[in-house]
């Protein structure tokens, strides 16, 4: 809907990282846009912001940055960048359910609140989830009008029911992107208790970073890092192998020891689909968190004799 809405044509670039989900790339492919691959940062996953000014041209449409893992990027550089380009930002936020991005002004602003629109997740991989589906955040009100008819199929059917008019119509593209009623009730009812959610969460998250700190630093190992401007929403616990052939090694002796941790995104610049549109430029720290991350188990249901296992497992 975001790529719709912002009338993402053939050719139009969009900028974004090669470390995310491939969700985020196909809306923009979808509708034919050249997709612009940036580099992550060294102290994190996130989109590296100081590279991005470099990689727009006059094609460029939209800024597209994923706070992954719920960690912030730096929105004051990128809406900075699209203010000065005219450019649109769409926040990927599908991992940043009660998360937070705290700016130069020293304002705290929620993820998906800051740029022109943003898409969150409820898979059931999320720290708020209904199975499959997800939300759209408007915060441009140039779009409330027409997200409203594409999420209606494309029809006026909503403005018909408040009497806004007399009969409605297709008067725009548009497809199913409703949830049943079953999802929505499923949803609210963890929206109403989100409070002990993130607090279990953040419980867990705390117990990994103290019962592994001291094994990381011997090891080389980079544990999960929060920028100045971030906060932490607990949504995953992931560290950084200082190799390849580390990782390998620690994810078989996790799981043979009955610990099923595993790895995260693979470069979408290196991908079968990708590589031969991609521009040719080498995303080293993509590749080192392609190689190198490992996500540790983490979801509600998760207890303390749970993490205490884990931890055994893995301070080794």
């Amino acid at each position: 809907m975001a790529a719709i809405l912002i009338n993402i044509q053939p050719g139009d670039e969009v900028i974004l990282p090669s470390y995310t989900f491939v969700s985020t790339s196909n809306a923009f492919v979808l509708r034919g846009a050249k997709l612009v691959f940036v580099d992550s940062r060294k102290d994190h996953p996130g989109i590296d912001e100081e590279a991005i000014e470099a990689l727009i041209t006059s094609k460029t449409k939209a800024i597209v940055p994923v706070h992954y893992a719920g960690v912030a990027c730096d929105m004051d550089k990128i809406m900075h960048l699209a203010n000065k380009y005219n450019l649109f930002v769409v926040e990927d936020a599908a991992q940043s359910i009660d998360s937070f991005y705290i700016g130069k002004d020293g304002i705290k602003r929620p993820l998906g609140s800051i740029g022109h629109l943003a898409a969150f997740s409820f898979h059931e991989t999320k720290n708020i989830i209904s199975g499959e589906g997800g939300m759209l955040a408007i915060n441009d009100a140039q779009f409330a009008e027409r997200a409203e008819i594409i999420w209606e199929k494309g029809t006026n059917r909503s403005a018909f029911f408040r009497g806004d008019v007399d009969k409605y119509g297709w008067v725009d593209v548009g497809s199913s992107f409703l949830p049943s009623e079953i999802i929505a009730a499923f949803l609210w009812a963890q929206l109403e208790n989100i409070n002990d959610i993130q607090q279990k969460r953040m419980t867990h998250w705390n117990a990994y970073y103290h019962g592994l700190k001291d094994w990381a630093n011997n090891q080389g190992v980079q544990l999960m890092q929060l920028p100045q401007f971030a906060t932490n929403n607990a949504h995953m616990f992931y560290l950084i192998c200082p190799s390849l052939a580390y990782r390998t090694k620690l994810l078989a002796h996790l799981k043979t020891n009955g610990v099923l941790a595993v790895f995260h995104y693979l470069s979408l610049h290196t991908s079968p689909y990708y590589k031969n549109k991609h521009d040719g430029r080498i995303l080293n720290e993509t590749d080192r968190y392609s190689d190198c991350l490992v996500r540790l188990p983490m979801y509600f249901d998760l207890d303390s004799e749970n993490v205490i296992d884990v931890l055994s497992k893995t301070n080794v």
